[in-house]
This record gives C-alpha cells, structure tokens and sequence, in this order.
C-alpha cells in the first residue's frame, strides 16, 4: 500500500472513531428526552462512521496494485465506494421519514434541557473539525472518498443546527416543528447524497479532466510535432491517463518519430502534475 492510501485510510479511522463518540452522545440522549430530531441526528451521525468504515474497505480495495485481469490497477474502487455511501445516506433518509410520520400521528413532547444544547454544541463544533480536515486533506491529495465523506459529515452539522433550531421552537410551545426539522434533515441528506454521486460519476464515466487545448499547446511546443488531434483524457486530478495522436515529417525514420513521441509524454508530465500515462499514437502529416 502506497503513501497515498495509507493517508486516507489513516484519516478515516480517527474519523471514524470522533463520528461514533458523536452518535453515541446524540442517540442516548435522544432516546432519554424523547427528542425526534435529536435522535434522527444520532442515526445521522451513525451513518457518518458506517460511511467510513466504508471508506476503509474501499481505500484497502482500491491499494491492490494492476494484475492481469486489471492491468489499470483497482483505484477506481475507490470512487465506486463514495457512491454506496450515497446509498447509505438514502437508506437513513427512508428511516427518517418513517419516523417522522409515525411522529405526526402519535405525537409526543420532547424533555429539552440545558443539556441537550450543550451536547448538540459540542457535536457540532467536533463535526466542524472533521468536516474542515476532512475536505481539505481530500482536496490536497485529490481523494474522492474523503471528499465525498466530508459532504456526509458537513451535512451532520446543518442538520445538528437545524436541531439546536428545533429546542428553542420545542421550549416556547411548537411540539410540532421536532417533526418538520426531521422531515428537513432528510431533505438534506438526500442532497447530499445526489452530489456525491454527481461527482463520483464524472470519474467512473471517464469525464475529460484535463482541457484538450492545454494538451494541444503543450505538444506543439515539441519540436518536430506538426499537428496534434484525438486528445482523450480519463482518471482523477492525480491519477489522469492521456491518450492522443500526433503527425510527424513523413520523412522521420522510425527512430526519429519515436524520439519526439518520447519528447511529447516527458514535455506533458513536466507540464501537468498528476499524470499516470500518456499513449501516443505517430502518425505521418499527410
């Protein structure tokens, strides 16, 4: 296992562990003060570590180095994960909304004190730590499971808002709003189920990352390139496969040609960080 998946998996452990201290802390006492919203929020954060640990079988998946049934190696496992905690974050929605109708026809009143506050506050500002570190560490090293699970976690914090929201309406007389908080907290967390799997998709459809023009400039800055066409590129920011033709002198001799294709991929990996493999294909200018 390379730097890389050692980092993530790392992270989503000590994640892991903040998210299920959190859940715990919300679900106990969401159950002691009969508090919909709260208690919704604990599964909420429940979700968040099976999220990671998801992650973790993802991330050790996806370190698996190119075999002969996978000569482009497995890391794609790795965005094929982000989406199944998309999947999970649906599943919690579900569970919400049944909860929250069979709120509505048997209501009941939540017991809100000075302690519910101070353990949705101290939730909060953990989950903004997490969220922070989290996204940031996935942006640096352009992991699409940190991401994504930063988006899981960031969305724990509206929602935990939206409880604190929810107390203040509960203690001056609106019973009523607990339920309509839950309701909302599944709207968002179905959100941000459909932006992870947007954005896990663009990888697994092999949406270009890199612009065709930036490439083109690139190789026509080599000498001996006539022309450059059929640009193709596929993968992730750090982890991109290029592939292109270009035309030469018809009058190059094959040693000739083969040096200023090798000129071409060394030009572009200087240019462009990230770049896994580049495919060229020589073509003689018509």
């Amino acid at each position: 296992m390379n730097e890389y998946y050692r980092t993530v998996r790392r992270i989503l452990i000590f994640i892991l562990v903040l998210n299920i201290a959190v859940a715990l802390a919300k679900v106990l006492y969401g159950y002691y003060s009969n508090s919909l919203s709260m208690l919704t929020d604990g599964f909420h954060s429940f979700f968040d570590g099976a999220s990671n640990v998801v992650g973790i079988i993802g991330i050790t998946l996806a370190s698996r180095p190119a075999d002969e049934e996978h000569k482009y190696g497995h890391w794609k496992i790795e965005t094929f994960a982000s989406i199944i905690i998309a999947v999970l974050l649906f599943l919690v929605c579900l569970e919400i909304v049944e909860s929250s109708i069979d709120r509505f026809f048997n209501p009941s009143t939540p017991e809100i004190t000075i302690i519910s506050f101070l353990i949705m506050g101290i939730t909060i500002l953990i989950n903004l730590g997490v969220s922070w570190y989290e996204y940031k560490k996935g942006k640096e090293i352009d992991s699409k499971i940190l991401v994504a699970d930063s988006m899981h976690t960031r969305s724990d914090i509206y929602a935990s808002i939206a409880v604190i929201v929810g107390f203040f309406a509960i203690s001056a007389g609106y019973v009523w709003v607990d339920t309509i908080i839950a309701l909302g907290i599944a709207l968002l967390i179905a959100k941000t189920g459909i932006d992870i799997i947007r954005e896990s998709s663009e990888v697994l459809l092999d949406k270009s990352i890199i612009s065709d023009e930036i490439i083109e400039n690139i190789v026509k800055s080599v000498h001996g390139v006539n022309e450059c066409h059929a640009i193709r590129t596929r993968g992730k920011v750090t982890q991109t496969y290029i592939d292109l033709h270009i035309t030469v002198d018809p009058k190059c001799s094959i040693e000739e040609a083969h040096q200023i294709g090798e000129e071409v991929e060394l030009k572009i990996k200087k240019s462009i960080p990230g770049i896994k493999e580049v495919l060229i294909h020589l073509e003689p200018d018509k």
